[in-house]
């Protein structure tokens, strides 16, 4: 009896297979793969691969973070700390699979959604990611025109218009090269997070009681007030606009298009969107911590608004500069938020739509559609109506953010889109359990948001 044919082997996986169509124009093609990174030693590879992650990492620390940052330290001291080390360690996870899935694919986030569903569905996903960008836009522009009224005395209405002028400056950089882009949000980062090292300093936190404040606690869920807030502080913190934006920008490194040559991409990726979320770690921690020193530990459990905290703290802490250093971290905050999310817009329409705008009128729509609404509620309503839009725009993003997750943790967990960089199953249940919390917490925070307006 013969023996059968021996089976041939299989064909080596192209790069486009899983996908319906192949990849086409590359997401935001003026800086495409425009930093080699290759030939480099070690070190200087990871300062290569520098930039990406500090860029996403802003929208971590967004003035949008603020307010929950407030009003969890003011109202219930360090507990809820936890809750913001949790929802750091959810956002590595997801920035993760966000940068793998565009090195590996050579998609973005929004490339990869058209590729994928039908027209009706995409076209759905992209009008939802266009609301969540323009109310994250929403929260920077408020955050900023904030600042200026602090620091120069400003009407919010006018440092409303005064933010129209932000666009022009992501043009300029981007077409002086994007390293330079990275260097000013970097910069901005390291600002803030000086500013509130020395907020820290001057508040004198109880060490002891800070580190207790990492360690869960199960009052968090038996106390409703608090876990609203802490559902707010992770609503807050993974922004959907991050997700589309890493997939994009870690293209922008010129790294071997091979297994070899994506595997250590996405090693370095990794690392510097890990250190990066460090720092935002860093700061959404120093607020609460602030917040707690100052305001929990001298009965000011009401200080929620960003205008409260800076006209307190400098009564409180005795310190002259504590108010000002405050603002100006504010103002690098909203100026860092402002930079990257225009950047999502132009990636979020081209990537959905494949409609390639000239990026100064895509960047003019964007603010254009998150100034309006600011500038009358400013005028109309003065600060208090500028706090509850902040608000609003938070709540908003908590809406839209699944529609980003779900996508991304099923692309990234098909082996036929990912081959061999396929997320292993520790990591696809990991995944998949985190976009379920995440889901289920913000429909929570939703409906209770929405209720509260109702009653």
């Amino acid at each position: 009896m013969a023996s059968p044919p021996p089976i041939p082997p299989a064909p080596p996986q192209t790069p486009d297979a899983g996908w319906r169509r192949a990849r086409e124009a590359p997401s935001l093609a003026e800086v495409h793969r425009s930093v080699t990174v290759h030939g480099l030693s070690k070190w200087r590879k990871i300062l290569a691969f520098a930039g990406p992650g500090y860029l996403v990492a802003v929208g971590y620390m967004d003035p949008g973070n603020w307010a929950t940052d407030l009003a969890g330290g003011s109202r219930f001291g360090y507990t809820l700390l936890s809750v913001i080390l949790i929802s750091n360690l959810m956002a590595v996870l997801l920035q993760g699979l966000a940068l793998k899935l565009g090195i590996v694919t050579g998609r973005d986030l929004a490339q990869a959604c058209r590729d994928h569903y039908s027209r009706p569905v995409n076209f759905a996903l992209w009008v939802l990611c266009e609301i969540a960008i323009a109310a994250c836009d929403l929260a920077e522009v408020i955050g900023t025109a904030i600042a200026l009224n602090l620091l120069f005395n400003i009407p919010i209405a006018w440092g409303v218009a005064i933010t129209a002028f932000d666009v022009m400056i992501v043009l300029y950089l981007q077409n002086k090269g994007f390293r330079l882009l990275e260097a000013l949000v970097i910069t901005l980062v390291a600002v803030v997070g000086a500013c509130f090292l020395f907020e820290l300093f001057v508040s004198r936190p109880d060490m002891g009681d800070v580190a207790k404040g990492f360690i869960p606690s199960a009052e968090i869920l038996r106390n409703p007030e608090m876990l609203y807030i802490a559902i707010g502080i992770l609503g807050a913190t993974v922004m959907p606009h991050n997700l589309y934006l890493h997939s994009s920008i870690v293209q922008t490194r010129k790294y071997e298009e091979t297994p070899e040559g994506k595997k250590e991409a996405v090693k370095y990726a990794f690392f510097d969107s890990t250190i990066a979320l460090s720092f935002a770690l860093f700061i959404n921690a120093a607020i609460l911590i602030v917040a707690g020193a100052t305001f929990f530990t001298t009965g000011n459990t009401g200080v929620a608004e960003i205008q409260d905290a800076y006209k307190l703290l400098t009564p409180l802490l005795g310190v002259g500069a504590a108010s000002t250093v405050f603002a100006l971290a504010l103002l690098a905050s909203g100026q860092n938020s402002t930079l990257t999310g225009t950047l999502a817009g132009q990636i979020v329409m081209e990537g959905f739509l494949n409609i390639r705008l000239r990026p100064w009128l895509r960047r003019l729509i964007t603010r254009a559609i998150a100034i309006v609404p600011a500038a009358i509620t400013a005028i109309v309503y003065g600060e208090q109506g500028t706090a509850k839009l902040l608000i609003l725009s938070q709540v908003i993003l908590s809406l839209q953010l699944s529609f980003a997750v779900f996508p991304l943790v099923m692309f990234t967990s098909d082996k036929l889109k990912m081959g061999q960089f396929v997320n292993p199953t520790w990591l696809k249940f990991s995944a998949w359990g985190v976009a379920t919390v995440i889901a289920s917490l913000n429909i929570w925070l939703l409906v209770q948001t929405v209720g509260g307006w109702l009653a």
